[in-house]
């Protein structure tokens, strides 16, 4: 069974590749992301969250710069920037609960500051 830090460590290198199977891959049924803007629960409404953040980043001159991680037990804690052609990530976090190798509640918060 996959570790927390192996479930981590896949959900970002599927974001770095823009890979959306392998980024709904990490999470178990009935997931639940909490967003600012309130949570995510369906299989349908994370496909399209990360769909936009995927179509987001794969215009050119995207990046991303992880600045934290750290795993302890269960959950996981991912402090990070990034910049895309639309926004400016200034500090974004995500925490994660992992069990039996799947993510069962992550959370994302971030100050977005649009370029237009």
């Amino acid at each position: 069974m996959r570790s927390t830090r192996d479930v981590v460590d896949n959900h970002l290198k599927s974001f770095g590749e823009r890979n959306l199977d392998g980024i709904l891959s990490d999470f178990a049924p009935g997931a639940i992301l909490f967003t600012p803007q309130g949570p995510i629960k369906s299989a349908e409404a994370f496909r399209a969250f990360f769909q936009a953040l995927v179509a987001e980043f794969s215009k050119p001159g995207a990046s991303f710069t992880l600045k934290h991680l750290y795993v302890e037990g269960d959950y996981a804690y991912i402090l990070w920037t990034a910049e895309s052609a639309d926004n400016v990530y200034e500090v974004a976090s995500d925490t994660f609960f992992v069990r039996n190798g799947k993510t069962e509640v992550q959370s994302f918060a971030a100050k977005i500051t649009p370029k237009h």
